[in-house]
């Protein structure tokens, strides 16, 4: 007796997309035809589980092809990769990339977080609203709809918006400093204008990390080796593993991702653990509000980024790597996957790495726009085609990380500095920065400032300095509070503005650098709606694993939404003990930082609130 629904059969399309990345099957047993042979024996079962880790690309092919994940679909999927239904639909509903209800190929998605906020975003939706009614309506234009979005990592051009359309031609598009008129055009039909790399927002000289950014050609691998690319992999080559990672060691370079985990550290672990395979990942999903500067590390100079991720690969003794980039980041994609394969027609990847004998090799994963992902053990498992929850730790991932084997993750930063140390030596990288805190470090300046854009300073720089550096605030305005560290972060107010940007600095008066993100408010901000939308950020994007988040930052935000709609301050001293006594259940009890973190923003905002 059949006892499980169906979505009925899938159609030609869907199975076109599912066999674009699989393959056409072969048997019965893999979702083809019955064949003869297939009545007498099974035939690919343990093939097809080993494959589970193409289950995300296989959903990806589905949206991209559809615009939406049907039931069947879904299920021929679940037959060519033997992964039950069940599980594959707790995995689809995970990501907010995938639409599991049918809607328009045509999807325009309208940042609505805190830097696009301050540029007009509100009013921006507001405008669509009244044009084709509320985000995620089609209305009379069945072929289009737009969504509210979080950050699609456009911060610097806000307001920001993402254009999808569905087909056999699936194509990506991007506003910046978008109007309601043209979104309402592209809504229309109209193709999106075109979208422009971010140049730099300093002057050349006074940067190390970018110096190639909007200099050398970023699709060309020769333009990249004319410009000194590759020289770090030759001297990683000569000196060996060894003095690679004692290089690194002795640079003291910090993990620029946010924990600030020594990186030499971290490589020698993985190095000298004796379980084999290892694994390579470079955290590319950059979801944190404000943040930009891997977007434009990718876009502007990925070579840079297959270089540094076959030193650490060479010198931790692994063979395989992946890049994780976030879903919002089409052209980035693209770049780092044609990067990649130029790298490995010209001999630096692939089973013989310029001539060593070493194998590397790198394969490009594209995220499905999930918050939590950014956590390396849930990136892990978003990886190996599972919902993206984060992993008890012990065991980390030095000792069981991707597929349970040994594995390196960095972010894109951390591993474009290690070219520098390698090219420059680690007493050169060690003598920038502070005694703790040392190198360069980019940071994302958005809101209210003349030039928002990604900058590089010496770690130590103070917030004054690098405010001043993207032209202050404009005329007649005063600043309110900065957001350090992006939503995850907390906010600083002028009296804080002499504090030193290191590792240390920040840690003194209780912030944190986060993920680099500077967002500067000035006046006219409206903290309150901001707040909101942070406490929303989190009730959204918290995975709902553990109880202390899932239920935390449901209540959080009801709490706030209590004491800003309040007109008078009756109960407020209530409101703002409990908040308190959330925030610290969470930060003891959540599994991962996304729980530990959630409440550092509002908590820091209190007192500005209640000075108001």
């Amino acid at each position: 007796m059949q006892i499980r629904t169906t979505g009925g059969p899938p159609t030609a399309e869907e199975i076109e997309a599912v066999d674009a990345v699989l393959g056409e099957p072969v048997s019965l047993w893999d979702g083809g035809e019955r064949t003869p042979l297939d009545d007498h024996f099974a035939r690919g079962g343990r093939d097809m589980r080993s494959q589970r880790h193409l289950l995300l690309p296989v959903l990806h092919s589905l949206q991209d092809r559809v615009g939406w994940v049907s039931r069947g679909g879904l299920e021929y999927a679940c037959r060519r990769l033997s992964v039950p239904p069940a599980d594959a639909y707790g995995v689809v509903t995970f990501y907010d990339r995938f639409a599991t209800e049918k809607r328009p190929p045509l999807a325009v998605h309208v940042c609505d977080d805190v830097a696009c906020k301050c540029a007009g975003a509100d009013e921006l939706c507001a405008a669509l609203e009244s044009s084709f009614g509320p985000s995620g309506a089609a209305g009379a234009h069945s072929g289009a709809a737009w969504y509210r979005s979080p950050c699609l990592g456009l911060c610097d051009r806000a307001p920001g918006v993402m254009v999808e359309r569905a087909g056999l031609r699936h194509s990506h598009g991007r506003i910046t400093g978008a109007t309601a008129a043209a979104a309402r055009e592209v809504l229309g039909g109209a193709e999106p204008p075109a979208y422009h790399v971010t140049g730099l927002s300093q002057p050349r000289p006074e940067v190390s990390l970018l110096r190639r950014v909007g200099d050398a050609d970023p699709s060309s691998f020769d333009s990249y080796r004319a410009a000194g690319g590759y020289r770090a992999l030759r001297r990683a080559i000569e000196v060996g593993p060894e003095a690679v990672i004692r290089e690194i060691t002795d640079a003291r370079l910090l993990g620029r991702g946010g924990a600030a985990f020594p990186t030499g550290r971290k490589w020698d672990a993985v190095g000298r653990t004796p379980a084999r395979p290892h694994y390579m990942v470079c955290n590319a999903d950059e979801s944190e509000t404000g943040t930009f500067k891997d977007r434009v590390l990718m876009e502007g100079d990925p070579f840079a980024v297959v270089e540094a991720m076959t030193i650490a690969g060479l010198a931790t003794g692994c063979e395989h790597g992946y890049m994780y980039v976030r879903g919002e980041y089409p052209l980035a994609r693209h770049r780092m996957e044609s990067a990649v394969q130029q790298a490995r027609e010209r001999g630096f990847l692939g089973d013989d790495v310029a001539s060593t004998g070493a194998r590397f090799d790198i394969e490009v994963r594209r995220g499905a726009s999930a918050y939590i992902c950014g956590e390396e053990t849930a990136l892990f498992n978003s990886i190996e085609g599972k919902r993206g929850e984060p992993r008890n730790k012990p065991p980390f991932p030095v000792q069981a990380g991707l597929f349970s084997r040994p594995t390196l993750v960095n972010n894109v930063e951390t591993l474009v500095n290690v070219l520098e140390i390698l090219n420059n030596g680690a007493a050169s990288f060690a003598a920038t920065g502070t005694a703790e805190s040392t190198g360069t470090r980019l940071f994302c300046l958005s809101g209210h400032v003349r030039a928002p854009g990604v900058y590089e300073v010496p770690m130590g720089t103070t917030l004054r300095a690098l405010i001043d550096k993207a032209g202050g605030l404009p005329e007649g305005r005063r600043l309110q509070a900065v957001l350090l560290g992006g939503a995850a972060g907390s906010f600083v107010t002028d009296k804080q503005l002499d504090v030193p940007l290191s590792f240390e600095g920040t840690r003194a008066i209780g912030a944190t650098l986060g993920s680099g993100a500077v967002m500067v408010l000035d006046h006219t901000a409206d903290l309150s709606s901001i707040l909101l939308r942070i406490a929303a950020f989190f009730r959204h994007e918290s995975c709902g694993q553990c109880v202390p988040c899932r239920v935390g930052t449901k209540r959080q935000e009801e709490i706030l939404q209590r004491m800003l709609s309040s007109r008078n301050g009756n109960g407020h001293e209530g409101d703002i003990k409990l908040l308190a006594d959330i925030a610290q259940a969470m930060r003891d009890a959540s599994i991962c930082g996304l729980g530990q973190t959630a409440a550092s923003a509002i908590q820091s905002a209190i007192p500005l609130m209640v000075a108001r």
